[in-house]
């Protein structure tokens, strides 16, 4: 690995540990954010610009560094800025996020990944290359692993990083787009009465049945897309 490759290394490094280490994950949990709502919500009426840029940089650097919290911030985006404005920033955060964090990657392990396991990772690379786009949109849009792994995994491959950023994005619109939704009504809970309110309900049950109904959905467009080729 080369100095400057071990430098960024050691401040990713460095950045993480002093998460853990201050334990900053106990400000990125539901409990806090319930008991903190009243006043992040008034300071976001009071300083909108300050609020979204603080929000963007936060959730960016999280994505970036891997660090847990991106469902918790997708929740608070949907309880302080609504669903309109929460799910444009969420969207633009989360996927600059994972696209710095795909990069970073790549800059640092894809040669001695490569060069170590080229020969293994020939058709892995030439079907990235031509298919890299429609693999990745499925990873997107039915979460079957965690996206930070996902960042990583294709962090190795060939994929550009337009296309991995763009793909990227429309594929978890629909997801993020249920989570701010979730974090909306769960941010006007008054009593425990509202947690039985019907909208609430709903944005639950769209977080339990999201994932299939987005499988059904890709499995369409696979069969579409499959007989599209043969013909």
């Amino acid at each position: 690995m080369k100095k400057n490759q071990l430098i960024v290394l050691g401040v990713i490094v460095v950045l993480v540990a002093l998460f853990f280490v201050f334990d900053l994950g106990r400000y990125i949990n539901l409990e806090f954010f319930q008991a903190q709502r009243s006043v992040v919500v008034g300071f976001y009426e009071d300083n909108r610009a300050l609020t979204i840029m603080a929000f963007m940089a936060i959730y960016v650097a999280m994505a970036a560094l891997s660090l847990p919290g991106a469902a918790i911030m997708t929740l608070a985006a949907g309880a302080i800025f609504g669903l309109p404005i929460g799910l444009v920033l969420v969207s633009f955060a989360s996927t600059i996020g994972a696209t710095l964090a795909c990069m970073l990657a790549r800059y640092l392990f894809r040669d001695a990944v490569q060069n170590r396991f080229g020969k293994y990772l020939g058709r892995i690379n030439e079907g990235v290359e031509k298919d890299g786009a429609f693999y990745l949109f499925a990873l997107r849009l039915v979460p079957a692993f965690p996206f930070f792994v996902v960042n990583l995994v294709m962090a190795l491959t060939p994929i550009r990083p337009w296309t991995f950023y763009w793909v990227s994005q429309v594929g978890m619109l629909a997801g993020t787009a249920v989570y701010v939704n979730a974090g909306k009504e769960i941010g006007q809970l008054e009593s425990l009465s509202g947690i039985l309110s019907p909208t609430l309900l709903i944005s639950f049950a769209l977080l339990g049945v999201f994932p299939f109904i987005a499988k059904k959905a890709l499995s369409l467009v696979s069969k579409r897309f499959g007989k599209g080729e043969a013909g």
